[in-house]
């Protein structure tokens, strides 16, 4: 068994002087250290956590963009698509008039040399008929 004396005493200043140097020397510029640490990492996530939201709203504004260009591009072949059609069709009208013009046309000149060619045959039916009425007959 132990049997206290006065260097308990001793003993026990020398163990609290012990304390506080040590938490002087050791303690407090560890917990200094560990603290600015927590400090640095606190800020470095504050910056991770900005740098992550303007990615995310750069990002964000990137597909904004895309969507409007796509859709300018389905409003700007759409229009040329219509664009198209209707010269197109101003294409085919202009031609079938133009068809049906010199189809008109076509068919009045063959008119006319059907005419002209009738008006001369008719002519000549006399004088055909003559010598055929003679040649039958006998007739030189």
């Amino acid at each position: 068994m132990v049997i206290p004396d006065n260097s308990i005493y001793i003993q026990f200043i020398n163990f609290l002087l012990l304390v506080v140097l040590l938490n002087w020397a050791l303690i407090k510029p560890i917990r200094g250290i560990i603290q600015k640490r927590k400090e640095l990492m606190a800020e470095q996530m504050g910056g991770i956590e900005q740098f992550t939201s303007d990615a995310d709203t750069k990002l964000k504004d990137y597909e904004a963009a895309l969507d409007a260009a796509r859709k300018e591009g389905v409003e700007v072949r759409t229009r040329l698509k219509e664009e198209g059609t209707s010269k197109e069709q101003e294409l085919m009208s202009a031609a079938g008039q133009q068809a049906a013009t010199t189809l008109r046309e076509a068919e009045a000149q063959i008119e006319s040399e059907v005419k002209s060619a009738m008006d001369a045959l008719k002519k000549d039916v006399d004088g055909y008929a003559q010598k055929a009425t003679n040649k039958i007959l006998g007739q030189a």
